[in-house]
């Protein structure tokens, strides 16, 4: 029996881990990037970057837009002040996404001027951000 909801909610559950999967990976590619000296490597780095910043993006698109059924449609944490947390959080993700969207750029046009350590505390914000909506999620605070 197809149960919408059940479905959504799945789609939803895979489509953010794998794009966070990502946001985990292409700031430790830009580590990468921030201390190569050879041109191959670093084209090769390039590369590998703008291809999976592509990707993150065709993930991230459908993964917002099945949090907003849930939400909107469905009703889940309606009304509830976890859900307008996550809602802002989720806001910060996709400005994260697109930081790493303006630091891709810089790396391509070989304009990057933050340090390998930079890009390894950057790596941080998206787990973070992760255990946070994860636990609102789970635990529903005042809900």
């Amino acid at each position: 029996m197809f149960d919408g909801y059940l479905w959504a909610k799945t789609l939803h559950i895979v489509l953010i881990a794998s794009w966070f999967a990502g946001l985990f990976y292409l700031p430790r590619i830009f580590v990468n990037l921030a201390q190569e000296t050879n041109d191959v490597a670093y084209e090769r780095l390039i590369g590998m970057a703008q291809r999976l910043y592509r990707f993150m993006t065709i993930l991230m698109m459908p993964a917002v837009a099945l949090g907003l059924i849930l939400w909107l449609y469905y009703g889940v944490g309606r009304g509830s002040i976890w859900m307008h947390v996550k809602v802002l959080l989720v806001l910060i993700v996709i400005g994260y996404h697109l930081q790493c969207k303006r630091l891709l750029k810089q790396f391509v046009q070989k304009q990057n001027t933050k340090s390998h350590v930079w890009y390894r505390w950057f790596n941080e914000a998206p787990v973070l951000l992760m255990l946070v909506v994860t636990a609102l999620v789970v635990i529903k605070p005042n809900s």
